[in-house]
């Protein structure tokens, strides 16, 4: 794919798909390709392996490895696939290399996990990252409030496969002048924060969002693209009011339970088991029916 065919990749649903597990614990590959390809059928072009909602930082790096690997067999001939890396650089730079030669298309950076990160050393991470697979499109995931639009200017100007922008930070005008400053232009902007913030990045130069949810109603995210490249942002509240309350339970108490209720909504549609790994925890008893009725009530 060229960066432009890349470009248009992200202007999307950017969907995380989860990472189903077995009742052994191990990672359930028949599950997992079973949910690819439901997406895939459901009208999904972007896909994003080792993503949060697929439990990136609960994963051994050879699951991460295989995880990328199943994503690529089973899709890269009908989606963008924008592989997930990060931890140190050594590691993160040697996940990109083997996206590459696995035959992925881009990568997403993870936020880098450190407690003294300086916007000057963040542009050195992710140059070093870029630099290591110029063939490949570049994504950082941006959710410090403290970089500055200029840094990654910097990192743009010295990087031209850096192509996008994940931005997760919640402030929808930070995000308006962050783009700005940056460069609008320059990137294709993703609405990290997926449906909930799409509308309100959207008006300020986003033209994709990434989700979680769509691995329940591929329909809905969808429905929501289409109104928002429509400029047609009643429908695309009336949507929002519909996910509305499953984003509440994914969002509360710092997102705790933000990949718990999505397997325990796909749990309730039999499409795989509610398994997740520690530090996230299962949804007690008591409000695994909420989600069941919301994923009811939805297209699927």
């Amino acid at each position: 794919m060229t960066f432009e065919t890349l470009r248009a990749a992200l202007a999307d649903v950017v969907a995380i798909p989860v990472t189903p597990f077995a009742e052994d614990g191990r990672v359930d590959s028949a599950a997992h390709r079973a949910l690819l390809h439901r997406l895939l059928d459901g009208g999904v072009r972007t896909l994003t392996p080792n993503g949060n909602t697929g439990e990136f930082y609960a994963l051994t790096p050879d699951e991460r490895r295989a995880v990328t690997e199943a994503t690529v067999a089973e899709a890269a001939d009908r989606a963008a696939i924008l592989v997930g890396v990060g931890h140190d650089l050594p590691t993160a730079v040697e996940a990109a290399r083997h996206a590459r030669d696995t035959g992925a298309h881009m990568v997403m950076v993870h936020q880098p996990v450190h407690p003294y990160v300086s916007e000057s050393g963040w542009v050195d991470y992710h140059r070093a990252i870029a630099d290591a697979v110029p063939e490949l499109g570049v994504v950082p995931y941006v959710r410090n409030p403290l970089l500055s639009g200029e840094r990654l200017a910097e990192l743009g100007a010295a990087c031209p496969n850096v192509v996008g922008v994940k931005y997760a930070v919640p402030d929808a005008a930070r995000f308006a002048g962050f783009a700005r400053d940056a460069g609008l232009d320059r990137f294709v902007w993703v609405a990290g924060l997926a449906e909930p913030y799409a509308p309100s990045y959207f008006s300020a130069g986003a033209t994709g969002f990434t989700s979680g949810l769509v691995n329940v109603a591929p329909a809905l995210s969808l429905e929501m693209l289409a109104a928002l490249r429509a400029g047609d942002y009643g429908t695309a509240m009336k949507v929002w009011e519909r996910i509305r309350r499953f984003e509440e339970l994914r969002a509360a108490n710092g997102n705790a339970d933000n990949v718990t209720v999505v397997k325990e909504a796909l749990a309730s549609l039999g499409l795989c088991r509610r398994d997740i790994r520690p530090p996230s925890r299962e949804l007690p008893e008591d409000a695994r029916a909420e989600v069941a009725a919301i994923a009811g009530g939805w297209p699927i």
